[in-house]
């Protein structure tokens, strides 16, 4: 017996018997419904209009208040082009298998809370009930003038950028946090009260450099929670958790709710 296969039984063991379970989730799990990284995006995966506008920006000088004021149009042309491709993306067994365990732990009374840095909203699709999103969700679009959201339709926008329809001579912006801006203030403290009372603590798909989400698993670890990665690749919370799950959440968790509820 393999050495992952010994600590996927330990996980598992410890999922079934778990109160309060705390899970955040990163990009390496929307990666596997085939969407870029936010850093992975080029030129070549845009619209053939689009390309050559595009190669004189860099996403990372995007994704800032002074780019939309400065630029609202090839803002809003990016994240309309994000947006799109987020809906057209479908939940794969990871998401399915977080749904999953979400249902098992609520099923016996247990307490599940599920904190994503994504913004594809395939989680909730996936059929999850208690997501946060730490950095809001591109698929909700929200008025800069009385900060009001809605879901556009699935089609792309006809002006660039969107006039809102909620104030005269307003625009739209996507409703996710842009570098510079504060994480949701209800996101955060969920996680500081959640966090900290997980006896089971699983960090999935994400690096664990970018804080404050990176830091949510000590914050777990530091109150006696088990704590367990999966990822198919080390990162820097590798030899902080207890235990490591090496390989895609997509093969990893279906497995993992298999063992721990015999489904």
């Amino acid at each position: 017996m393999s050495d992952q296969t010994n600590i996927l039984r330990l996980v598992a063991d410890r999922l079934r018997v778990a109160r309060r379970v705390v899970v955040v989730t990163g990009a390496g799990v929307s990666a596997e419904s085939g969407l870029r990284t936010f850093r992975g995006a080029t030129a070549a995966d845009m619209p053939k209009d689009m390309q050559a506008l595009w190669r004189e920006f860099d996403p990372m000088k995007l994704a800032t208040p002074e780019a939309f004021d400065a630029n609202p149009e090839m803002v809003t042309r990016w994240y309309d082009w994000r947006r799109l491709g987020c809906l057209a993306a479908e939940p794969n067994p990871g998401h399915t298998a977080l749904a999953a365990m979400e249902r098992h732990i609520a099923s016996r009374g247990g307490d599940f809370a599920l904190f994503t840095q994504n913004v594809d909203r395939l989680h909730h699709r996936a059929g999850s009930q208690r997501v946060f999103e730490l950095h809001g969700s591109i698929i909700e679009w929200r008025c800069v003038q009385t900060g009001e959201t809605f879901e556009p339709e699935p089609t792309p926008f006809e002006r660039f950028p969107p006039p809102s329809p909620f104030h005269p001579g307003a625009l739209l912006r996507p409703n996710v946090v842009w570098f510079g801006e504060a994480l949701p203030e209800s996101v955060l403290l969920a996680a500081f009260d959640l966090a900290p009372k997980a006896d089971l603590f699983f960090t999935i798909g994400t690096s664990s450099v970018v804080y404050p989400a990176a830091g949510f698993v000590e914050m777990a670890a530091r109150e006696g929670a088990f704590t367990v990665e999966v990822n198919k690749d080390d990162t820097a919370a590798t030899t902080r958790v207890d235990a490591v799950l090496r390989g895609p959440s997509g093969e990893i968790l279906p497995r993992l709710i298999e063992l721990a509820f015999e489904v």
